[in-house]
């Protein structure tokens, strides 16, 4: 199978959010190259909340670009098999946690956002990843800082996007 059909199965299967979910149905449905940073109408990326319930904490990247705190997240590759293997490959790289498993019951949440050019729009659909016990980070080149926030800390720091995945991530804790 497909990343592009395995998104679309995905996609399909998600319950919430009904209106920007047929809108990423329709984006793919419209550009077959929906999923790959070169379609400049926009495309999807996979993106991870990095968790650690135990301590009532959230790992966030200051990304080096957008020079925002966010959740660990980005392009899908060729090589990823499915949306959560994405996710999971980005959470992974970025975070430098190894031993992440994602939350199960599929992603928790879609967010589309403007990016700067050359990319424009990212429909995003982001899953929740738990480090496992004693999990330390390690800074990758895409990010300025990695910091674990207490849950109540993030409204603080990071926008509105990450603060909706951070109270759907803990409902479904």
């Amino acid at each position: 199978m497909s990343l592009h059909d395995d998104a679309v199965l995905v996609l399909k299967a998600y319950e919430d959010q009904d209106e920007l979910r047929q809108d990423y149905l329709g984006h793919l449905a419209a550009h077959p190259d929906g999923m790959w940073k070169a379609c400049a109408a926009g495309h999807l990326t996979a993106s991870a909340l990095v968790i650690d319930p135990e301590r009532g904490r959230v790992l966030l990247t200051l990304h080096r670009k957008l020079r925002m705190w966010l959740q660990m997240g980005g392009h899908c590759e060729p090589q990823d098999a499915s949306l959560a293997a994405a996710a999971l490959r980005e959470a992974t790289e970025e975070s430098g946690v190894p031993g992440l498993t994602l939350l199960p019951g599929g992603p928790v949440r879609l967010d589309r956002h403007p990016i700067p050019a050359p990319c424009h729009w990212h429909l995003d659909v982001q899953y929740a990843a738990v480090a496992p016990p004693g999990s330390t980070e390690a800074i990758s080149d895409e990010s300025l800082d990695l910091r674990w926030f207490p849950y109540d800390k993030v409204v603080e720091v990071a926008d509105e996007s990450v603060v909706r995945l951070l109270e759907a991530t803990r409902a479904r804790l």
